[in-house]
């Protein structure tokens, strides 16, 4: 038992100070790494920085700076920090060749924060979905759609295809098409098309809208219909315009084409002597 307390007294006077030491460097090393984490927020937040990537920033910090702790606390222990520096690689990259994918959302996800390709409310179309944005993180970005779904799209897929801000500039153009017969007064009908369109409150006078012929086609005279309206007024215009229309026309004796198929059926029963 004696010679017992001796080692651990031993051991004590040899290794007490650097373990002490070696606890007072983590204890300062965690400090300074919630500081850090704290300036940089504030560092970035200062800077105009995109609250994501405020706090992306941050927690990186954070991390490097409790790594540099740890690392600094085994060699102050005596323990070889190269090869724990060799192991620590070599699992850095075991893990980037597993998680190819993740890591690829992650950088495309660094890209959209600092590029900025949209902002949170905005109305974008991207591989294949629409939907206003509700969450970027640098894994995947939130859209809500039309009828109130949450999808989450791979940040690589934003990046990677067309992505379409329909809520970047402040007014959008309303495209129609309106087809009327061929026996119909397309100067008439012109006139009810642009008295529809101007009357509304919500069309703007500037650009002007355009209503024109486009084209003769196969079993109708079509029209342009081309109103400008503020981006949030989009689709209620398109539809309380196109409901305008039919009514109009209707009530003016203009005929809408629509699509006819002439069926024949002939009797094909053989025929007797």
């Amino acid at each position: 038992m004696d010679a017992l307390i001796e080692h651990l007294r031993t051991l004590l006077a040899n290794y007490g100070y650097n373990f002490a030491a070696a606890l007072a460097i983590l204890a300062v090393g965690w400090y300074t790494a919630k500081v850090f984490r704290r300036v940089v927020v504030r560092a970035s937040r200062k800077a105009g920085l995109d609250e994501t990537l405020a706090v992306f920033l941050s927690r990186l910090a954070y991390v490097a700076a409790l790594v540099f702790a740890v690392v600094a606390t085994l060699h102050k222990l005596g323990i070889e920090t190269s090869s724990f520096a060799a192991i620590i690689a070599a699992a850095g990259l075991a893990v980037g060749l597993a998680l190819q994918g993740s890591l690829s959302n992650f950088a495309n996800g660094i890209m959209i924060i600092a590029l900025r390709p949209f902002k949170l409310g905005d109305l974008i179309e991207t591989a294949g979905i629409a939907g206003v944005v509700s969450a970027v993180s640098v894994f995947a970005t939130e859209l809500t759609t039309a009828d109130n779904r949450k999808i989450f799209v791979p940040n690589s897929k934003v990046i990677s295809g067309n992505l379409t801000n329909y809520s970047a500039n402040p007014t959008r153009r309303v495209d129609m098409v309106i087809g009327i017969g061929y026996d119909d007064d397309i100067r008439k009908a012109k006139k009810i098309l642009e008295h529809i369109v101007t009357s509304d409150e919500r069309v703007l006078e500037a650009p002007a809208p355009i209503v024109a012929v486009s084209e003769l086609g196969e079993s109708s005279v079509d029209f342009v219909v081309r109103p400008w309206v503020k981006s949030t007024d989009y689709w209620a215009v398109r539809f309380d315009l196109m409901e305008a229309i039919k009514l109009r026309l209707d009530a003016e004796n203009i005929s809408i084409p629509f699509p006819q198929r002439e069926l024949r059926v002939y009797n094909m029963e053989p025929k007797t002597a």
